[in-house]
């Protein structure tokens, strides 16, 4: 296997997953009546996606600082992207009228798989460094 660094191997494998998200999206909603449509689910995974690639940037950039940087950066990244998220919540469900329960099942499911990613991955890259 080619080594990359940390960051692109982790990009890419959330690319993949991105991927994977809307082929996954795509047969749910041609095989099963939901009262979903695929550019709801495009556009949700699409900015979480971008969202937990800037939270992966920020938290990548400060694993090569000192010590007390790194956890700033860590803490950083995590609070960015929780406002971000509630952001996208106020807008997705307010100013956007995605109310109905098919729409705040997709987010909180799409919310719950990015943030596990965005946590594997950082608790993996800190079992080999720690703070």
């Amino acid at each position: 296997m080619i080594f990359l660094k940390p960051i692109f191997k982790y990009i890419l494998i959330l690319a993949f997953f991105e991927l994977i998200v809307l082929f996954i999206g795509f047969l749910l909603i041609s095989k099963f009546n939901l009262n979903l449509h695929f550019n709801d689910i495009a556009i949700l995974s699409v900015v979480f996606t971008l969202i937990t690639f800037i939270t992966l940037l920020i938290f990548f950039r400060g694993q090569k600082k000192r010590p007390d940087s790194q956890t700033m950066h860590t803490i950083v990244s995590l609070s960015l992207k929780f406002l971000i998220e509630m952001m996208l919540a106020v807008f997705w469900f307010i100013i956007a009228k995605k109310a109905g329960l098919s729409s705040v099942i997709l987010f909180f499911v799409l919310y719950l798989t990015f943030t596990l990613f965005s946590l594997i991955v950082m608790l993996k890259t800190l079992k080999n460094k720690s703070l």
